[in-house]
């Protein structure tokens, strides 16, 4: 799938920040593009709006802390992904950790600032639906599968990066495929079953 052309005009201008050593802006700048639809993800995937605002928030140090060691070698779309999930996963391995923020104070209100606007966007525009209800009843990986690829349109290799690394794309991408499609015909099951759509 082909990014939208704003989205990879921000990419591309985060990479400049990021030429020039401006990772405080370019921190900032990828959360103001990508932040909605990161917090929107974690919400989804934790169930637990307070569990999925701590995983932002380590997801911004993370970032802070992470690009400039970032190689472009993907798009920083997936890696953010990826960074979203491992953030969220440490949280449920260790429920008590709080990230000591070490953020510098030059950057930390702008960040704040970001985090307020991501937070009243999705308060404003998540919709809790039937079907995301019922994809919520599916195996957690299919559900994010399902959230990667129709929801953020993802391309299969970068859903094959964020849910597990570099290695073996192409093979890891073929099987992801697969169970999506196993998943997406197991919900439109289930939608049978509560009436949401009809069979045929």
């Amino acid at each position: 799938m082909a990014e939208p052309p704003e989205r990879d005009a921000g990419e591309r201008t985060i990479r400049t920040l990021c030429e020039a050593g401006a990772y405080p802006e370019a921190t900032t700048a990828a959360l103001r593009i990508y932040g909605v639809e990161l917090l929107g993800f974690l919400r989804a995937l934790a169930g637990n709006h307070d569990l999925a605002a701590e995983a932002f928030a380590e997801l911004g140090e993370d970032l802070w802390k992470g690009l400039p060691r970032f190689r472009w070698e993907s798009q920083l779309r997936s890696w953010l992904y990826a960074l979203a999930r491992n953030a969220l996963a440490q949280l449920r391995r260790d429920p008590r950790r709080r990230v000591d923020r070490n953020l510098p104070l030059s950057i930390a209100p702008e960040m704040a600032a970001v985090v307020r606007t991501v937070t009243l966007e999705i308060q404003r525009t998540e919709v809790k639906d039937e079907f995301r209800v019922l994809r919520e009843q599916l195996d957690p990986e299919e559900h994010e599968i399902l959230l990667l690829r129709l929801d953020r349109g993802l391309a299969w290799k970068d859903i094959a990066r964020i849910l597990g690394g570099d290695d073996n794309l192409d093979a890891r991408a073929a099987v992801l495929r697969k169970r999506f499609e196993r998943a997406k015909e197991r919900l439109k099951k289930l939608a049978i079953e509560r009436g949401l759509i009809h069979r045929g």
